[in-house]
């Protein structure tokens, strides 16, 4: 009969007192959002000289997304007693992210046929300019095929998933490793005791790096609005708020019934989440926040081998926002230019995108290289037409980002409730404001014990801490 072994769990014990508002680190990271705003605003030239700030934190950030879901899919899978428990979550969690992006895709096309922007436009494409930057982009979705994912995902060396930073090929690598250590049986327990406490190192160094987010999103925040300009926002101001609208309504009422049905309120869980989201907003990129999503969710009672495996994975598969994007943007160039698309053609579009959307997974500017891939694919809308939207592609971004972080972190409750591993007492308790684990505290959670202390089967690691 399996066992619970409790590791300093906080709600173990008296609550902790939560720290005053203004030593919280969201409280700075608003302020930073705020002044660099500000500064990109009324000092342009000094705002876009804040670019190695901001660049440089993501980058430190992202220097740990690879050895931390490496190190967590491994000690979830090689912790496990059935290891088609593992497989079974892997399909329920694919299952569960195409019908999501179906979902969000169907969304965008809703929208943008209720309120058609584009319409009025009026553009020549034979007019418009295409930027080096743009073409760059556009030559790459071109040379895409809807297969290139799967063949990507195994890496020419073990060593190149790390160095390039490929999340879905460190999440083959760790799959493989973490059922190699699972069938040693006794022999691989020192190496899952290895894994648990490298992972704690890495949530530690994580902590560290945590308290530069003020600073980090300060830079990434003046500099894209000193680059770009507020006058950005206000030459297609229309389509920004659309999107941003259309999102909200999928987060508050798609996502938001799917939390309903969990039983679990979804303001709850945003503020739960609040400092990955201002961290998101102020860098424009979901990948910083992704360790501290893993964190929370383990401390919100997501058993660690769930957490491993549907994060990171969605990370790739589970695009709401992107989806959001894809077919609102397609379609608005459509109108824009004046090609007139049947009921039929927009659903195959959405068909096209539900591939494209994955081929793109893990590249830099993946959400407009997946737009102008599926522009090529169709050969109804002209690629080049996405010059109209490039300008203000970075204010979406942040939209994209955000709506795919918070989808994620609901994919991975929806699939710990359908694996009945989720432990809900906890999960409302923390919703419910118990303080949240700092950064560094990558094994205040509950570890079930599955596996048996019989010969052949891997006994769990020791407690850590």
């Amino acid at each position: 009969m399996a066992s619970t072994t409790a590791v300093n769990r906080p709600d173990s014990a008296e609550p902790t007192a939560k720290p005053k508002w203004y030593r919280q680190l969201y409280f700075w990271v608003i302020v930073a959002i705020v002044a660099g705003v500000l500064v990109g605003w009324l000092a342009p030239g000094f705002g876009k000289a804040m670019e190695p700030i901001g660049t440089t934190f993501v980058a430190a950030m992202r220097m740990l997304i690879g050895p931390i879901v490496f190190l967590t899919i491994i000690g979830g899978i090689a912790g496990v007693a059935d290891l088609k428990k593992v497989g079974l979550t892997g399909v329920k969690a694919l299952v569960y992210f195409q019908v999501g992006t179906m979902l969000a895709l169907a969304v965008g096309l809703l929208a943008i046929n209720l309120i058609p922007l584009g319409e009025g436009v009026n553009a020549d494409v034979t007019q418009i300019e295409v930027s080096p930057t743009a073409a760059g982009l556009i030559e790459k979705a071109e040379n895409q095929h809807w297969w290139d994912f799967l063949t990507h995902i195994i890496p020419t060396t073990m060593a190149d998933a790390f160095v390039e930073g490929d999340i879905l090929q460190i999440i083959f690598l760790a799959v493989i490793v973490g059922v190699a250590i699972n069938a040693l049986g006794p022999v691989g327990a020192p190496l899952l005791d290895l894994v648990q406490r490298g992972t704690k190192v890495m949530f530690k160094i994580l902590s560290y790096i945590m308290k530069l987010a003020p600073l980090g999103a300060f830079g990434a925040m003046a500099f894209a609005i000193g680059k770009y300009g507020i006058s950005t926002l206000a030459s297609l101001g229309s389509l920004i708020g659309l999107f941003y609208a259309t999102s909200a309504v999928f987060v508050f009422v798609v996502l938001g019934a799917v939390m309903k049905y969990l039983k679990f309120n979804i303001f709850k869980l945003l503020r739960y989440l609040k400092e990955e989201l201002l961290l998101i907003v102020g860098t424009s990129t979901a990948e910083p926040a992704l360790p501290g999503l893993m964190r929370k969710l383990e401390h919100a009672g997501v058993k660690r081998s769930v957490v491993g495996l549907v994060v990171p994975t969605g990370y790739s598969f589970n695009l709401d926002g992107a989806a959001i994007y894809l077919s609102l943007a397609a379609v608005y160039l459509a109108q824009a230019t004046g090609t007139d698309l049947t009921l039929g053609q927009q659903l195959g579009l959405m068909a096209v995108m539900l591939l494209t959307s994955k081929g793109a997974a893990g590249v830099a500017g993946g959400g407009f290289i997946a737009l102008a891939a599926t522009l090529s694919t169709v050969g109804t809308i002209p690629p080049a037409a996405i010059m109209l939207i490039f300008g203000i592609d970075k204010f979406m971004s942040e939209c994209r980002a955000l709506v795919n972080f918070y989808g994620n972190a609901v994919a991975t409750l929806v699939i710990a409730k359908w694996n009945k591993t989720l432990d809900i007492d906890q999960a409302r308790r923390v919703l419910a404001g118990h303080a949240a684990p700092e950064p560094g505290a990558a094994d205040d959670v509950t570890v079930p014990a599955e596996r048996p202390a019989a010969a052949g089967v891997l006994k769990p690691a020791p407690a850590l801490g």
